[in-house]
């Protein structure tokens, strides 16, 4: 039997708690029991995992989960121990974590990135790792994976499928932007919205999934237009090559116009705007998550009339072991900045105060770190 470790992370143990965080504590930082790697599994030591909307999500209970569950989804650290059958990875090496793992074996992944895996997305929503397996207790008690990562940790064991080597160069703090934010927003203008230097390319909403599409989008040379409500992050875009910026009101008044247009909010009125801004023959990329039943009110004559598209993109279409050394390369030639993407580092005990930050919209990306991260 594989051994048990204790580890310390943060557990959503209720959803229903209301903002501010910091008072409510939805989340405590607790002592759990871990245990070792099985079969193609993987004992990693956390260094960095990023607070994402994904999260936030789960805590404001517009994404209900299962609970007490161990959060956090995008993540990098240092593989430990593997299981059984586990190749092409091994202890000492530094690992990507990606949210959805992919069986390699369903309709879905048969797709190229264009459907979420169906094994994979039934895990998760489980709360389990791929092969059904759960490895974390709290006092006996099961505690949940999330995403197959749960991040939020001093140490966590994931499936093979859930990560990706990255070299020894990449900062953790860079390696783990790589598993959401940039696969997210990267990869959906790459892969479902397939810009080229020719393509103009609007970004609605400023978060860290939306600012790693706009930093993915200059290094291909893209022309960018940003919109966010917040004129900070509006002055940021400017300052790292958007071409313009504008709150919503503002791109709509002005009647601005392009070829892509990312929506990276997660909420009906962004996706509203996102679609008022289409050029003609333009396709909207939306990657935002909404909460469940909420609806958008679009034209639809204008999609037969100006030939436009709409397509969903989850994990931004991205095949992880294809992209992420793509985007790791690009990283390496300094096109990509992805060091621009960190507002702030945190300790795992700062967290719920960085949840408040997160919901104000106040910060691009907020990365709790470890020892050595």
């Amino acid at each position: 039997m594989a051994a048990t470790r204790i580890i310390r992370g943060a557990v959503l143990n209720t959803l229903d708690a209301h903002a501010p965080y910091a008072a409510s504590q939805p989340l405590t930082i607790d002592e759990l029991e871990l245990t070792g790697p099985g079969a193609g599994e993987l004992l990693v030591r956390i260094e960095a995992a990023g607070l994402c909307h994904s999260d936030l999500s789960v805590v404001n209970g517009s994404r209900p989960r299962p609970v007490p569950m161990l959060l956090g989804h995008e993540a990098a650290g240092i593989v430990e121990e593997v299981g059984p059958g586990v190749v092409g990875v091994g202890p000492g090496q530094r690992v990507v974590m990606t949210f959805l793992p992919r069986c390699g074996e369903c309709a879905a992944c048969a797709t190229e990135g264009r459907l979420p895996c169906e094994r994979g997305s039934a895990s998760n929503a489980a709360g389990t790792l791929l092969t059904r397996t759960r490895h974390l207790t709290r006092r006996g008690e099961a505690v949940q994976h999330h995403l197959g990562v749960s991040g939020f940790a001093t140490h966590a064991v994931v499936d093979e499928r859930s990560v990706v080597p990255v070299g020894d160069d990449v900062p953790p703090t860079v390696a783990a932007l790589l598993g959401c934010a940039v696969l997210t927003g990267g990869g959906a203008l790459l892969n479902a919205g397939r810009i080229t230097a020719e393509t103009s390319v609007a970004v609605v909403g400023l978060g860290g999934v939306g600012m790693a599409g706009l930093l993915t989008a200059l290094a291909t040379g893209c022309r960018v237009i940003a919109v966010d409500s917040q004129e900070s992050k509006l002055a940021t875009a400017r300052e790292w090559g958007a071409a313009e910026a504008y709150t919503p009101g503002e791109a709509v008044e002005r009647k601005v116009e392009a070829d892509v247009v990312l929506e990276a909010v997660g909420h009906p009125r962004a996706f509203e705007t996102a679609f008022r801004l289409l050029g003609l023959g333009g396709t909207l990329v939306t990657v935002g998550l909404p909460a469940p039943g909420a609806t958008a009110e679009i034209e639809p004559l204008q999609l037969t009339a100006r030939a436009q598209t709409v397509v969903g993109s989850y994990l931004g279409s991205a095949v992880p072991k294809r992209d992420v050394p793509a985007f790791e390369e690009l990283w390496r030639a300094g096109r990509l900045p992805l060091e621009r993407l960190v507002s702030r580092q945190i300790t795992l005990e700062e967290i719920t105060e960085g949840m408040d930050a997160l919901a104000s919209g106040s910060v691009i990306r907020q990365l709790v770190t470890f020892d050595g991260g």
